[in-house]
Formats: structure tokens, C-alpha cells, sequence
């Protein structure tokens, strides 16, 4: 595990080096001139999934460009196989290849999230009708920036009443942080700052304790990655005050930031994205369909 100190050697220069003021500076107005201040400006309408054109994928990367993500839409009328066939195209479109080998995944990488009441899912919150707090997507499960989660799609087959997410770019975290206390930055990027401790599956299996920093830079690219999660059970932070009061401002920035977004997915909609910052609300199963989205996620930025 490399050092806070090895992993600001390979940030280099750049608005996410702390010695480089500048050009923070710079990315700093950039990043809060262009950023979105309404859902509607992140919303995308593809008119055939099938043969996306040119200008919809320069309309995906515009908003992913301001903000690390967009909504699009897709028609109504295509049905559930076809919306799964559709969801894996974007991904290829969107330059997405290398996807995750999560648990729960069927055999073309899609996740179903839904209710369940039994099998290998039980006991998960994401498939239940429960409130998620704010986190990032494969928090538990960082083994350095080439291994993170970096994208995802968030599909909507079925939606329910509820269930809204409230989003943020991680980047509008770390400039809200920064500006506050630089020190806060500086802890949060330390490689022990969050760990997960074991967990023991009922089948057995154990995904062992997972430590490593909230903030990171990769050094391939340069981006910002960001690895989190608000809940309060099953974490631990590292046990000194400078840590302890970053994470406290994180979550006042995430329960009161005028940047933060919100939207309910409706059927056929979905959120692609550099796995920014997100919440779930609660929500009702209606009686003739459950809800029912499909997740995918990617070794790998949007291009």
C-alpha cells in the first residue's frame, strides 16, 4: 500500500497536487462556472440506443465533461430485453470496456436492482426498498486506481414511488473540502483514512477488511477518484483528529451543499456517470410491478 506521501509523488503538478495552487486555482472557476445547477441540464434524449448518434455521444461527454455525469433517456417503447441490450451499448459506445466482476452480476455484467426475499442478495441494503446514504460506488472493495470502480450506468427498467437519488460530483466534494481547510484534503487522501472491515457472506465467503484513502488521484490519467460512504456501521476511520474532522465536514457538505442534485429515474431513463457521489431515498413496491433498475460498472473513465 503506498503512502499518502508516494501518492502525491504521482500526482505530479496539477489541480489536485496541494503544492499546486495555480492551477487549482484555474480548475476551481472552471469547474464551478460550467457546473450544472439543475437535473434538466444533464439530460440527454438518444433516439435509437441502437445507433447512437455522433452529437448525443459528444452530449454525453459535454455533461460528463462539467459534471462527471449525465442522464439520458431513451424511447419508451423499447421492453425489458431490449433496454438491457441498449444499457450495454451505451457502455461500448462510451469507450467502457473493462467491467467489473461483481458477486451478484449476470453473465453480460448487468446487476439487477431490486427487492428480494431471498438468494445470494438477502440481507444487502441496495436490494431492498430501505434509504441509501451517500457514497460511491465499490467503496468496500479499493485496490488501488487501475482496480477502482470509476464508471457505472444506472438503468431504470421500473421505477416505484420514491427511490430518488441525490447526486454530486466527487470533484465539487473535494473543491467544498479544500476551500474549507486544505488539511482536510490532506487526511482524507491518506491510504488508511477509510477501512471496511470484513464481512462473512452466508454461503461463507469472505470479502476481507478493505483500507485505503477517500480522495486519490490515478496516475494515468490524472482524474480525481473518490472512494466513500456515509453509513455509520461497518466503517472505520483512521483514528486521529484531523481525519475525524474531515469526514464530519464531508457530511455537511453532503447534507447541505446548493450543488446537489436530484432526480427520480423514470422507465427508460439512467444516470452514466465517474461514479459521482449518490443517495437513495425510500420507496413504495407498487403491487403490479416491482422496481427494477440495471447497474453495470467499469474499470475505467468515460471517455
Amino acid at each position: 500500500m503506498p503512502t499518502a506521501r508516494t501518492l502525491r509523488a504521482q500526482q505530479g503538478d496539477g489541480p489536485f497536487e496541494l503544492a499546486d495552487e495555480p492551477a487549482y486555482r484555474a480548475w476551481r472557476a472552471t469547474k464551478l462556472e460550467r457546473y450544472p445547477t439543475a437535473i434538466e441540464q444533464l439530460v440527454v434524449q438518444i433516439e435509437d440506443p441502437f445507433s447512437i448518434s455522433a452529437s448525443e455521444r459528444d452530449a454525453i461527454r459535454e455533461r460528463c465533461g462539467r459534471a462527471n455525469m449525465a442522464v439520458y433517456a431513451f424511447p419508451p417503447s423499447l421492453d425489458e430485453t431490449a433496454q438491457r441490450r441498449a444499457v450495454l451499448q451505451l457502455g461500448r459506445f462510451m469507450g467502457l470496456e473493462a467491467v467489473e466482476d461483481h458477486r451478484s452480476r449476470d453473465q453480460d455484467g448487468l446487476v439487477a436492482i431490486e427487492v428480494v426475499e431471498s438468494g445470494g442478495r438477502l440481507g444487502y441494503i441496495p436490494y431492498t426498498n430501505r434509504p441509501i446514504a451517500w457514497h460511491t460506488d465499490g467503496y468496500y472493495n479499493f485496490h488501488g486506481p487501475d482496480r477502482a470502480v470509476q464508471a457505472m450506468i444506472l438503468h431504470c427498467v421500473r421505477d416505484a414511488d420514491g427511490g430518488e437519488n441525490g447526486l454530486l460530483d466527487h470533484e465539487i466534494a473535494y473543491l467544498r473540502l479544500r476551500d474549507e481547510n486544505p488539511g482536510h484534503i490532506e487526511a482524507l487522501m491518506h491510504p488508511q483514512a477509510m477501512s471496511i472491515p470484513e464481512n462473512v457472506e452466508p454461503s461463507g465467503r469472505v470479502r476481507p477488511t478493505n483500507v485505503g484513502p477517500v480522495f486519490y488521484v490515478d496516475p494515468r490519467s490524472g482524474a480525481l477518484g473518490m472512494r466513500y460512504t456515509a453509513r455509520t456501521r461497518s466503517i472505520a476511520w483512521r483514528d486521529d483528529p484531523a481525519t475525524r474532522d474531515a469526514a464530519d465536514a464531508l457530511a455537511r457538505i453532503l447534507a447541505t451543499d446548493p450543488l446537489v442534485l436530484r432526480a427520480r429515474l423514470r422507465p427508460g431513463w439512467g444516470l452514466i456517470c465517474n461514479n459521482v457521489l449518490h443517495d437513495r431515498t425510500g420507496f413504495t413496491t407498487r403491487q403490479n410491478a416491482g422496481r427494477l433498475l440495471y447497474r453495470i460498472r467499469y474499470h475505467g473513465l468515460i471517455a
